[in-house]
């Protein structure tokens, strides 16, 4: 079965998350996409080690359903395989400073005057302009400048997320971008650039926050897991773990209050809104901890089910691993890999389409898997590859 992207020809030239990822759904989505990586492995392979080779986890997800190449595109010869390699193109994806973009060619200047309808899209920290724009910054550096990590936090301190959602979500958007510009470009013959950058992602997510200091001028201050515009929302200990409850809207709230038996918190002005709920949400949490404090965790779900109150209880990665529920929506693809004690679970893209199958296929590949075949491809003979690689050019 031919994807929605078939024929289209992606090379990605991206490290860790917000370039990768957004290549990888493209590929999923049916695009031939070239990962481009240095001759021993780019930072990327080895992050998260899961094999005595020191292959980690962070490729085996974001390379699947990708051909793998080796290249220096720094040396001269390099630098021919990059415009060889672009002419065959329709996008390159680089979440890479734009200085070294510039130095490896892959500018959108450089790109167009090799292809005219190549799309670049190019992913930093800190976007191409303004005073920070040759800032270089990871996921964390999102989380922390957007306000989530100071809302997040508590007197204790600021508190940042372990999972790289800045970099997920960069990603994402990027992949959208991308999307929209082979629309365009199949409706005018036009490619572009797609810019995006993690401190623009992180502030999208953090924006109603923002919105509500630029308009009232509450200076709030962390709460860590407690929620502030509505509740009881907070993480409770149980007898045997924890778990989050979020209530917002007065009916869930009232569904609350008839479980606690209790019906005066109904009748109190200081809960009327869900505004006033978030307010005096520590009194609120309060009553839930001594609720949850007398119950294991899976009563407490159980009951809150039945009160149809949104719940769930706090896992480890294992955890998660053993949920049914994620067995039976079919997003955890066992793949195997050359070294690797097992199968990798890796993730599908959390989208599914009635009519098209997008579904993860192919495992990431390994260093330099298809650099023969690639540079085939590109008109190289044998004996040509075998002396790009005596000079460590592939």
């Amino acid at each position: 079965m031919s994807g929605i992207l078939s024929g289209i020809r992606v090379l990605d030239f991206g490290r860790y998350i917000a370039g990768p990822y957004c290549a990888t759904i493209l590929a999923q989505l049916g695009a031939e996409v070239i990962r481009i990586e240095k001759l021993d492995g780019s930072e990327d392979r080895f992050t998260t080690p899961v094999m005595d080779s020191g292959d980690g986890g962070m490729l085996l997800q974001m390379g699947h359903d990708k051909k793998g190449l080796t290249l220096n595109p720094m040396k001269p010869e390099g630098r021919e395989v990059v415009q060889k390699l672009v002419k065959s193109a329709d996008v390159v994806v680089a979440n890479l400073p734009e200085e070294t973009l510039v130095a490896m060619g892959l500018d959108y200047e450089s790109l167009k005057a090799l292809k005219e309808d190549i799309i670049l899209t190019h992913q930093s920290a800190f976007g191409d302009t303004g005073p920070y724009k040759n800032r270089v910054g990871f996921d964390g550096i999102g989380q922390a400048m957007c306000g989530a990590m100071y809302m997040s936090g508590d007197e204790n301190g600021p508190r940042k997320l372990a999972a790289p959602w800045v970099d997920f979500s960069t990603a994402m958007a990027g992949c959208i971008g991308t999307l929209a510009a082979i629309i365009h470009r199949n409706q005018t013959g036009e490619g572009q650039v797609v810019t995006g950058s993690l401190f623009g992602s992180s502030v999208l997510i953090g924006s109603v926050t923002m919105m509500e200091q630029a308009l009232m001028k509450l200076d709030r201050v962390g709460t860590a897991n407690r929620g502030q515009n509505g509740g009881p929302s907070d993480t409770f200990k149980t007898k045997d773990g924890w778990i989050l409850i979020q209530i917002i809207g007065a009916p869930l709230f009232k569904r609350w209050a008839n479980l606690m038996g209790e019906d005066h918190w109904l009748e109190d002005p200081r809960f009327e809104s869900d505004q006033d709920r978030g307010d005096h949400g520590h009194l609120l949490s309060e009553r839930t901890a001594k609720w949850c404090a007398e119950r294991t965790t899976d009563e407490a779900i159980k009951a809150l089910e039945e009160a149809r109150i949104p719940c769930g209880p706090i896992y480890s990665p294992q955890q998660t691993l053993d949920d049914p529920h994620l067995a039976a929506m079919g997003l955890i693809r066992e793949m195997e890999y050359p070294g690797l004690d097992g199968k990798a679970p890796v993730v599908d893209f959390p989208v599914k389409m009635s009519k098209v199958d997008i579904s993860a296929k192919r495992r990431a590949p390994t260093l330099g898997e298809h650099t023969d075949e690639l540079m085939g491809e590109l008109g190289y003979s044998a004996e040509q590859i075998a002396d790009l690689k005596s000079k460590r050019v592939i």
